[in-house]
């Protein structure tokens, strides 16, 4: 079963996810990530410190997300991998899609360097 937390760092929404991230887990980090992703510069932050496992549904979810996030001039992006999830992202490739940190205060720090930018 996975759970999930989410809370705004600067101005960056985190989902800290646990557990197995799969098809149970869907409909609700789906929602969340559609109402995160809903307004322009939408930047998110998916923490994955605490997943143990990710199916293909779970990666198919992430891919709407930053999809989304991009259709509002946003992003998405991940950190905190365990090792076998890291894997699958390296088996499938999609660790050249996402931009993965080794720390959520990385990847919420990537964002902040885009608003110094005009």
């Amino acid at each position: 079963m996975t759970e999930f937390v989410t809370y705004p760092k600067r101005n960056v929404q985190v989902i800290a996810l646990s557990g197995r991230f799969d098809g149970s887990a869907i409909p609700s980090v789906r929602h969340w990530l559609e109402e995160a992703t809903s307004k322009e510069n939408a930047y998110v932050v998916v923490n994955l410190a605490q997943v143990s496992f990710l199916d293909s549904s779970a990666l198919a979810t992430l891919v709407f997300g930053l999809k989304r996030a991009w259709q509002f001039n946003g992003n998405l992006r991940l950190c905190c991998l365990q090792r076998r999830v890291r894997l699958l992202f390296e088996l499938t490739r999609m660790d050249r899609v996402f931009e993965i940190y080794p720390c959520e205060e990385d990847a919420v720090d990537a964002f902040s360097t885009l608003e110094l930018v005009p």
